[in-house]
């Protein structure tokens, strides 16, 4: 069904071989979804500097978004990365399948963060209420808001490049919810 390629090394341009070979030092490796956004001379650079900016979340606060996000956009290879990223920062199998539910019953914090990222993704934006009100009832504030929309975002954008390209998914696969919870 793709069309697009993974661009290797030696088929971009100097600032991203820099950046692959950074990733490969951090990594081990240049996941095939980073290496797509090379096919643009500026994007990698620009989507890495967004998405590891300073954030009021903690990794494993970001690892809930980026789960319930990946979900909603139904990303096979957002939602396969941030699984094993996921397990990387303590959560266990079954609290990643209820967190891209867009749930956290094992954490009332985490639930509302959870429940939040869910709805601003099936909302465009257009959060409702009682959610927003949860959410701050959790004990995050108006900053831990926008940062929350910031990261929605910047799943968004992966999300809807690998829908967008079908690259080959280079983590362990996950399965579609169906067939895990079905």
């Amino acid at each position: 069904m793709s069309t697009f390629n993974v661009p290797k090394r030696e088929d971009v341009s100097g600032n991203n071989q820099a950046i692959f070979d950074n990733l490969n030092k951090a990594l081990g490796f240049v996941p095939n979804l980073y290496a797509t956004y090379a096919h643009s001379d500026t994007a990698l650079e620009n989507y890495l500097n967004f998405s590891n900016a300073k954030t009021s979340l903690s990794a494993k606060e970001k690892e809930v978004v980026n789960l319930a996000v990946s979900e909603v956009n139904q990303c096979v290879y957002c939602l396969s990365a941030h699984t094993a990223i996921g397990k990387m920062n303590g959560f266990t199998d079954e609290q990643i399948l209820e967190l891209r539910t867009g749930q956290a019953s094992f954490d009332s914090k985490l639930n509302a963060l959870a429940q939040l990222a869910k709805n601003i993704t099936e909302n465009r934006g257009s959060t409702d209420e009682a959610v927003l009100e949860n959410f701050f009832n959790a004990g995050y504030t108006k900053g831990n808001l926008i940062d929350t929309i910031s990261l929605v975002g910047d799943k968004t954008i992966s999300n809807y490049i690998h829908k967008t390209t079908q690259v080959p998914v280079d983590f362990p696969v996950v399965e579609p919810f169906e067939t895990v919870v079905g």
